[in-house]
């Protein structure tokens, strides 16, 4: 058995690990490398690999930095099954889908610019049809059931807690040289606790451990100061007659903050006032999460879905579809919250809301995620003064602050503790991915220091063999 880290290793994008078992290859995700366009268009265009002797592909869960680049996969040969919850499937058809257009749109910017300077045009990374294509070889499976994908190889996929549908993956595997070995690949770990999803379901009794290390290096607002301090944060901007502005990922963290306004609307803890999301793809992934009630946590049962309540629709609450009802938002004065894709402010409608409002000191500006370096929402969380916004230059007078406890991703104590039925006796091999080096390489010293052994943190084109 041989696993080759292709995307993913040292960085926080791009998620590829290839894995030969049996004379096999398996592919664990097909995300897409974001960042600067010069760096990534021509990564995520020509894999370093033939896609056409791909025999499976498996997919933890639907966020384009793991699934991204699918539709490509399928364009250049790839022929096999792709494996995934059912609620992974679903999300995937409208984030897909999404993701062709924004390369439409943004080709089209790029070959304007390739056409003045008299140089030949680009095409997308893929289109709507290679979408619908990729999408024929989808197939939706239920947690926790075990399935053969290839000879000697059976998967399980387990609850990951991060996002709808999101999975850990198990693979049992019967090598050809007699060996049993089990393989985990944790995907993207969720948190214990967080609102709406299951907590996560942790693999158990390892050999091998592919596990992510986003935040290796951080530590989350604990779950019980989080409620009233969200509350005390949204009374202090409405007292001062201003607006809270929310860039988050229209997947996830969107439907975690309308959860949480929705409670606390509901408890009297936030005043009446409106509630807008102004995110086409935010309101179809909302479609999605109603569809899937077997991926929600006893806590939305217990205060919403027993009554046959919706946890992500409220009196106050307005889903924002088209430009125009966008553009409106700006002609109102009073208080009110606008939650807006995407989350780092590299894109979307949130940067009309942002210009609109960042100049104003009664407005909050109010992270609930991470954010990459060198976008626009890490330099207004890192205190810049002057941000520019469309080609133009804003002055920072809102107010800014970060919620980290919203992040989909486990924090250090939580990474160990998902290590917890996988003593260091048992797991023989530790694989760190997922993330930066200022997280990872401090996680690494950590389970060294509580006595894991062979915890490495692979570089891109490593290849290691079991």
């Amino acid at each position: 058995m041989k696993i080759e880290f292709i995307g993913g290793a040292r960085t926080v994008t791009g998620s590829q690990h290839l894995l030969h078992i049996n004379g096999k290859k398996i592919l664990l995700e097909c995300g897409l490398f974001q960042g600067k366009r010069s760096e990534t268009y021509e990564k995520n265009k020509n894999f370093k690999f033939d896609p056409a002797e791909i025999d499976v592909m498996l997919l933890s869960h639907a966020h384009i930095d793991h699934s991204g680049n699918i539709p490509n996969l399928v364009k250049h040969g790839f022929k096999g099954n792709i494996y995934a919850t059912s609620a992974t499937v679903d999300l995937c058809q409208i984030m897909l889908r999404d993701s062709a257009h924004l390369q439409e749109m943004d080709i089209q910017f790029v070959n304007k610019k390739r056409k003045k300077k008299g140089e030949e045009p680009v095409e997308p990374l893929y289109e709507i049809e290679d979408v619908e294509n990729a999408m024929t070889h989808f197939i939706g499976v239920q947690y926790n059931r075990q399935l053969e994908i290839l000879p000697g190889v059976k998967v399980t996929f387990r609850d990951a807690g991060h996002i709808l549908g999101s999975a850990g993956i198990q693979l049992d595997i019967k090598a050809s040289d007699g060996r049993e070995i089990r393989f985990g690949f944790s995907g993207d770990i969720g948190r214990p606790d967080a609102p709406v999803i299951n907590n996560p379901d942790i693999l158990r009794d390892l050999d091998i451990l592919i596990m992510e290390s986003t935040y290796g290096n951080r530590f989350h607002t604990q779950a019980e100061e989080v409620e009233e301090e969200f509350a005390l944060t949204i009374n202090e901007v409405i007292n001062r007659n201003g607006k809270v502005i929310i860039p988050a990922f229209a997947v996830g963290r969107a439907q975690t903050i309308v959860y949480m306004l929705h409670k606390l609307f509901n408890q009297n803890r936030i005043p009446s006032i409106p509630i807008y999301v102004d995110s086409p793809l935010a309101f179809n992934a909302t479609n999605v999460f109603r569809a899937h009630p077997e991926c929600m946590d006893r806590e939305t049962y217990r205060i919403f879905l027993e009554e046959g309540s919706d946890p992500f629709g409220f009196e106050r609450l307005t889903y924002i579809k088209t430009v125009d009802e966008s553009k409106r938002l700006n002609d109102i004065k009073e208080p009110m919250i606008i939650i807006s894709a995407s989350g780092m402010a590299e894109g979307g409608r949130i940067l009309h809301h942002l210009r609109n409002n960042i100049e104003n000191p009664e407005n909050l500006i109010l992270f609930v995620g991470y954010a990459a370096q060198h976008t626009l929402a890490r330099k207004i969380m890192d205190g810049e003064k002057e941000v520019n916004i469309f080609g133009e230059t804003f002055e920072v007078h809102s107010a800014v602050k970060t919620m980290d406890y919203f992040s989909g991703h486990a924090d250090q104590n939580e990474l160990i503790d998902y290590l917890r039925f996988n003593p260091p006796e048992k797991l023989k091999n530790l694989f760190l991915v997922h993330g930066d080096e200022d997280q990872a390489n401090p996680f690494r010293e950590k389970l060294l220091s509580i006595g894991y052994k062979n915890v490495f943190f692979p570089f891109s084109g490593e290849i290691t063999e079991i």
